[in-house]
């Protein structure tokens, strides 16, 4: 089943209007990116999209089952160990208790953290926590995954692993990913299609679809990076004369 929106607009209160109708459709096993500059009603919408936050206008449908949610802070439970981190997420899904342990293994490899089971949060490197962090959001075993930032605060390299990693975990489990993104980069790197918002309120100004052949052209995707860019930092320069009305 796909994610349907159909001229969703909220505010929080008052005329504050962050999102202004938003019309999309994303697909069953589709990955999507939502680019943005800061501001722009990126996260709102996801949290819309979520369930978290009801629209003040429009309409959405959602899958059945709802949707698991990664946010850019891995907010492991210090006192658990990563193995028991993702249990408890199968615990308050109520997994059968009996298979709960097989499954926590069974993620743990998923994410290639069968050695770290464990460990507690802080004897792991952030780009662990964010794979334990994946795990445990794979384990409310939705169709959609919502992800907000969810490496924006990594090294390079530890991104550039785990673009790889969810990739590879996107095409093994067919879910539909809804990627929240400030970084064009990224956005092109992970996304079938790119839905790029304006300045607040956000609206969908453009919509890209990124096809292999053009993700692995350093040339059309260098100039597709630029072009996006430049959209961006104008987008950002909108939002920084608001702010300083």
């Amino acid at each position: 089943m796909s994610i349907e929106l159909n001229e969703v607009s909220l505010s929080y209160g008052g005329d504050e209007l962050v999102l202004d109708s938003i019309s999309t459709q994303i697909h069953d096993g589709e990955f999507v990116a939502v680019l943005g500059a800061s501001g722009c009603g990126k996260s709102s919408l996801l949290n819309v999209i979520a369930g978290l936050l009801p629209p003040s206008d429009g309409w959405l449908q959602v899958p059945d089952d709802g949707a698991a949610f990664m946010f850019q802070d891995a907010n492991l439970l210090p006192w658990l160990t990563a193995a028991a981190n993702i249990e408890l997420a199968l615990k308050l899904c109520d997994y059968p208790a009996g298979q709960r342990a097989a499954r926590v293994r069974q993620l743990l490899e998923l994410v290639q953290l069968d050695h770290a089971g464990d460990r507690k949060p802080h004897e792991l490197s952030g780009g662990m926590r964010q794979r334990v962090a994946l795990a445990r959001s794979l384990a409310q075993d939705r169709q959609v995954l919502l992800m907000d930032e969810p490496f924006a605060a990594l090294d390079a390299i530890t991104r550039d692993m785990l673009h790889e990693q969810l990739h590879s975990l996107w095409a093994a489990t067919g879910k539909t990913i809804v990627f929240v993104t400030h970084n064009v980069r990224e956005a092109i790197r992970l996304a079938e299609r790119i839905l790029v918002l304006s300045s607040r309120p956000g609206r969908i100004i453009e919509i890209r679809r990124i096809s292999d052949t053009l993700r692995n052209d350093p040339a059309h995707s260098v100039a597709l990076a630029d072009e996006l860019t430049t959209i961006l930092r104008r987008e950002q320069m909108k939002n920084d004369r608001v702010d300083q009305l």
